[in-house]
């Protein structure tokens, strides 16, 4: 059964969730991929203040489409982690509470999961369309020159998520691969 979850995520929320979770996540996000996360973090580096304080707030790693006719969103999935590893540990120390995206990250960025008692979501990829559905409303919120890469201030409601990192570090990646390889590699069957 997933447990309901509101964004801005409160200290006690992320202390409480643990990796294999499954969440519905309602509240404000804010969308945030390559080009943004370069900004953000140039921004930072140089001491200036960021357009939009995403302290204590969600970053969701998506650009969603155009919005159509009559709807809130346009299709909206999640971009591939890794890619903004580089960037990572500078947004969390400088205080974003959670991170959606997809995949593994890497060892330097999970320990800054842990350093600031952030959490990181798996959204599952393929499901752009479920999760424009999800979305109330979306408002761009700085570097509106980017295009879908600008980012947006989303109201969520009931966003399908699995916890991949909680606070403790725990990783539901290496999690599954074991849960997987007990299930698969069996005395029965290992020879066969």
């Amino acid at each position: 059964m997933p447990m309901h979850i509101t964004s801005p995520l409160t200290r006690e929320t992320l202390e409480t969730l643990r990796s294999g979770d499954s969440v519905l996540l309602s509240g404000i996000l804010y969308t945030a991929r390559d080009a943004a996360h370069a900004r953000l973090c140039a921004a930072l580096a140089e001491g200036r203040p960021l357009p939009v304080d995403l302290r204590g707030q969600t970053v969701f790693y998506a650009g969603p489409t155009p919005t159509p006719p009559g709807k809130a969103s346009g299709a909206i999935g999640p971009t591939t982690s890794a890619r903004m590893d580089p960037y990572t540990p500078q947004l969390l120390a400088y205080g974003v509470a959670a991170i959606i995206g997809k995949g593994e990250r890497s060892p330097a960025v999970r320990q800054a999961f842990i350093a600031n008692g952030a959490v990181y979501f798996a959204a599952v990829a393929g499901c752009a369309a479920h999760m424009a559905a999800c979305v109330k409303s979306v408002e761009v919120v700085a570097y509106d020159d980017l295009g879908t890469e600008s980012i947006k201030r989303l109201a969520v409601e009931n966003l399908p998520l699995t916890v991949a990192l909680d606070t403790q570090g725990g990783d539901f990646y290496q999690l599954g691969r074991a849960l997987y390889l007990q299930e698969k590699l069996t005395p029965n069957n290992f020879l066969e």
